[in-house]
């Protein structure tokens, strides 16, 4: 029996993109953008990877490309603090309502022209989304007037990748664990699980089986923002999820075998977790043989049917982020693959 193994999303994009994003040309982006999208994902496959993203080389970031540019946001929101001392902040809405100005199904359909081997696309959760709207509220805008705007918004996107042609779509609940810092009651991360929840149950399970929770610790200038918050009170409201596919991290876990017990206590019938057996944010790249091994007691706790692998996180969630290589990225997908290959052989 194999293992599936996956990437989560984000790949560093060349010094030749970067160049074109700061250009107000938009032929040269378009032209440049193409040529990124190609490499990345013929790179994908020369490492093995049998499902392929496009490396998320047009978003300015995971959290806000739906909503980028447009005119009724301001930028001093939620901050996000990482480890090193470093902040990244999400913008406010100021005015009603909220409309996605890009969809993710335009990556999809670009994606699938070019790759040989099935398409998967990330996408941001409604609940990350959610943190756009100020506490003090917005004038002549409720807030059920908003949440109900997200998650139809985050609806259509969601379809519209499926029908696109992507065999999962892969919702980056990047802020899940970070809450439980801001909020150690728990209340705003079951909040944040409510709100996923209702867009996951505008789906058949057929539907479902086809959409995938990523929950990361930050991976950020080779930082993370939430590593320090214990996933034990995490992951019993994350598998409330009702979706067919998991990606948790696991390589930066200090006590990964804890984690593994943790995962096996929440398993359910007809889920599969691809827990994290590189770590984005290490410099050093994982041999094969370390990777090999962390599949290896991955299936003491996980059956093999419910077990897949993945990266930590995306290699390169905020564009401007220079901190990875792309060559250090593939070389990490290719000892990913590698290794999750040879447990394979020895487990079955």
């Amino acid at each position: 029996m194999s293992i599936p193994s996956e990437p989560i999303g984000s790949i560093p994009r060349s010094p030749e993109l970067l160049a074109a994003l700061a250009n107000a040309d938009s032929r040269t982006w378009t032209e440049v953008l193409d040529r990124a999208v190609r490499d990345t994902i013929a790179t994908l496959e020369a490492a093995g990877e049998q499902v392929v993203t496009d490396g998320e080389q047009a978003k300015i970031d995971a959290w806000t490309y739906p909503v980028y540019g447009a005119d009724n946001l301001a930028p001093d929101s939620v901050v996000i603090p990482y480890a090193d001392g470093h902040q990244r902040g999400l913008p406010r809405l100021t005015a009603g309502p909220i409309r996605y100005r890009t969809y993710a199904d335009q990556y999809v359909r670009t994606a699938v022209k070019y790759a040989k081997v099935p398409v998967k696309q990330a996408v941001v959760a409604p609940s990350t989304l959610s943190l756009l709207y100020p506490p003090q509220g917005v004038d002549g805008y409720s807030r059920d007037a908003f949440v109900k705007d997200v998650l139809n918004e985050a609806e259509k996107e969601v379809r519209g990748c499926l029908e696109a042609g992507a065999q999962k779509v892969q919702l980056d609940f990047e802020e899940a664990r970070l809450s439980l810092k801001l909020d150690p009651s728990g209340g705003l991360l079951k909040d944040f699980i409510d709100l996923n929840d209702q867009l996951l149950q505008r789906f058949a399970e057929n539907e479902r089986d086809r959409i995938g929770v990523h929950c990361g610790v930050g991976a950020d200038q080779d930082s993370t923002h939430s590593l320090d918050v214990d996933c034990a009170e995490l992951l019993p409201q994350l598998f409330r999820l009702q979706v067919g596919n998991y990606y948790l991290p696991l390589a930066c876990e200090p006590d990964p075998d804890r984690v593994l017990g943790l995962i096996a206590e929440q398993l359910r019938p007809g889920i599969r977790v691809f827990v994290g057996v590189t770590d984005p944010i290490d410099p050093q790249v994982e041999t094969v043989e370390q990777v090999r091994d962390r599949v290896l007691s991955a299936a003491r706790h996980i059956p093999l049917d419910q077990l897949g692998t993945c990266d930590d996180a995306g290699f390169s969630p905020y564009a401007d982020d220079p901190s990875t290589s792309r060559a250090l990225a593939f070389a990490k997908i290719r000892a990913r693959v590698e290794g999750t290959a040879q447990a394979a052989q020895l487990l079955t």
